[in-house]
């Protein structure tokens, strides 16, 4: 107990609107149908959480994450509460204060704890759209300070983990904890190959049709991590949980999940470290930079991509490295800075040149291809078109560049290069190229599940008012305002989104 108020727990606890009684009611009933009939709190107990900062015993955290998460339609885990684990992770020194209230970074032992948490909690919602609703970004300085020296520092996956045969204790997370027990090569191979297969129909379709299914495998493997294997098997085991993590990660962002979304990215650079490769590390914050431009918040991507690009340590890849850049390029046209823009892109072209493929792209860079260089070239410069009109005739070039080698599959990302050319035809004033194309991307949007697109054409649209005389547009204008979902037709003034 600290004798201080907890103001986390006290801030979640206005927003569900109980009454103190009525919390210690619930906590009961909760842990009973839990399997902890025992459990006995009062209303002066709650109080006492609340107003004097007392740590309630296991499993009484756990229960209130659960009753919170379902009450707030957002995943709250046992940190949002205010509370500090206990058990091994409590042995080491807690990185949690005043100015990192998400506790980062977590020690290696957490990792797999607060993953299997956060999981459990994501599925027990069973309410897509809400995930994530009511809770806040953290900013992208607040993760780089909290985040930056302990990316830096040498994985600790060998020198603080039990030796092999003995357990990592991670405390139980959700109400189907899975039971820890050893796996073998072909057990981490068969996990390795669902990821792609979940990967190309992400890329093929969109995040929101299989999102809880890679949220349920992440769960799983989260399980698996609290068996200590064999280093070898276990740094596997870590890469694969980063890669879901990615995955679950990017789909949560793909349907406007923000905070979720970013929840994971930060948990797969965690797990990427754990394995020991900080690349891995560095484009899972990556993946953040990319959210906050499209949230609108380039400055804070900024911040991010330093930490991803001096993180990802000396093995990274010329590929790797040239990927970076074109985050970093588009962020820097979000903010009009085209000189910038133009000299990181460039050094993008000759770091993509460079990679002889001497050495083997992992996994999750293989799908870093030409067109895709071009297609985040075309968005950079169709960002800036907005604050240098003549970028424009460059955003086209690109885009058509990217279009005429997508032929994989891939067809989110080709509506997203559909877009980009449909809207710097618009900004070059060539109104008949720019409905052919957005006629194109319409076509297209309906076989895909993401929101992006939604909001990337929701930009178009914009830039179809100065057209508004033109029959071919107004006819354009009406199509678009028919098939945009309903979720979607807020007004939003956000710019170069991906």
């Amino acid at each position: 107990m600290t004798g201080e108020p907890n103001t986390r727990l006290a801030d979640l606890f206005g927003l569900a609107g109980w009454s103190k009684g009525e919390l210690a009611r619930l906590v009961n009933r909760q842990a009973a149908a839990m399997g902890h009939p025992q459990l006995a709190t009062d209303t002066s107990r709650v109080r006492r959480w609340i107003d004097m900062g007392e740590t309630p015993r296991d499993p009484v955290p756990r229960v209130l994450a659960a009753l919170f998460t379902e009450r707030l339609g957002r995943v709250v885990t046992i940190e949002d509460l205010g509370f500090v684990r206990h058990g091994r992770a409590g042995k080491r020194r807690d990185v949690r204060n005043t100015d990192n209230p998400d506790g980062l970074p977590w020690a290696p032992e957490r990792t797999a704890a607060v993953l299997t948490e956060f999981t459990g909690m994501d599925l027990m919602l069973n309410r897509r759209g809400l995930v994530g609703a009511g809770a806040a970004l953290a900013a992208g300085s607040a993760l780089t300070s909290a985040m930056h020296d302990w990316l830096h520092t040498d994985p600790s996956l060998a020198a603080d983990a039990p030796r092999p045969g003995d357990p990592l204790h991670a405390e139980p997370a959700g109400f189907d904890r899975y039971e820890a027990a050893p796996i073998g090569s072909q057990e981490i191979e068969a996990l390795e190959r669902s990821v792609e297969v979940f990967r190309a129909w992400d890329a093929a379709r969109g995040g929101g049709l299989q999102r809880k299914a890679v949220v349920g495998q992440l769960n799983e493997v989260g399980g698996m991590l609290a068996y200590r294997h064999p280093d070898h098997l276990q740094r596997r085991l870590w890469g694969v949980a980063a890669n879901l993590a990615v995955l679950a990660g990017w789909m949560s962002h793909d349907v406007g999940l923000e905070p979720t979304a970013q929840k994971y990215f930060v948990i797969a650079a965690h797990a990427a470290r754990e394995g020991g490769d900080r690349p891995r590390a560095g484009e899972a914050l990556s993946r953040a930079a990319r959210q906050m431009v499209h949230l609108g918040r380039p400055d804070e991507a900024l911040d991010l991509m330093k930490l991803a690009r001096s993180g990802s340590g000396e093995e990274i890849l010329p590929r790797t490295q040239a990927m970076l850049h074109t985050i970093e390029a588009w962020a820097q046209a979000s903010m009009g800075r085209g000189q910038a823009m133009r000299r990181t892109l460039g050094e993008a072209e000759e770091l993509f040149v460079s990679d002889k493929s001497d050495v083997p792209l992992p996994s999750w860079m293989q799908t870093f291809r030409s067109e895709d260089l071009y297609g985040m070239q075309a968005l950079a410069y169709r960002t800036l078109a907005e604050h240098e009109p003549a970028a424009a005739k460059q955003a086209q070039y690109f885009a058509q560049k990217a279009l005429a080698l997508r032929n994989d599959g891939r067809q989110r990302s080709k509506i997203f290069d559909y877009l980009s050319m449909a809207s710097a035809c618009f900004i070059a004033d060539d109104p008949e190229q720019a409905d052919r194309y957005a006629r194109l991307a319409l076509m297209s949007m309906g076989e895909t599940s993401s929101q992006r697109t939604w909001d990337r054409l929701r930009e178009m649209y914009r830039l179809t008012g100065q057209y508004a005389g033109y029959s071919k547009i107004e006819d354009l204008r009406e199509e678009i305002q028919l098939a945009m979902p309903k979720a979607t037709t807020a007004k939003r003034t956000r710019r170069g989104r991906a």
